[in-house]
């Protein structure tokens, strides 16, 4: 694949589906919009079993909730979004891993331009889990799908 690749850092993790919430990762299958629920849940219920607080959660949880739509709206048949919870010397935080085989991107910097949208939307999608997150990257190429990798990092409290 290839495509636009926006700060990112290093931290690879193995998905176990179907894993209890309070595991460091879970992998949803996503095919249909009720999907998407289970994504958002899943999100909310590992940002909580380690800590994370509401606005952070509810950050990610859009963010997954995002990248989840993406998947059954334009990938035939579907994709997974992969959550991670992660724990190194750099700090904690969460990473959304959202793969497809489907159409791909054929312009992955138009399809992060605020307001472009390919399925009838408000086109805030893509950027705005750009925003939300603190890393962002996308592969993508016509054809053979496309990855988003998003991490957001828990910030110390004051």
């Amino acid at each position: 694949m290839s495509g636009l690749f926006v700060a990112g850092q290093a931290a690879g993790a193995a998905a176990v589906a179907g894993a209890p919430p309070s595991a460091s990762m879970v992998t949803v299958d996503v095919r249909s919009e009720y999907d998407v629920a289970e994504v958002i849940a899943a999100t909310n219920r590992l940002c909580r079993a380690r800590g994370a607080g509401d606005v952070f959660a509810a950050h990610v949880a859009t963010a997954a909730s995002e990248l989840a739509n993406n998947l059954w709206m334009h990938a035939s048949r579907g994709g997974q979004v992969r959550l991670a919870w992660l724990e190194s010397a750099a700090g904690r935080g969460i990473e959304i891993v959202a793969v497809d085989d489907g159409p791909g991107i054929p312009d992955v910097a138009l399809a992060l331009t605020e307001g472009y949208s390919t399925g009838g939307g408000m086109g805030c999608g893509l950027p705005g889990v750009q925003r939300l997150m603190d890393d962002f990257a996308i592969d993508s190429r016509p054809g053979c799908g496309t990855r988003v990798v998003a991490r957001k990092w828990l910030r110390p409290r004051a």
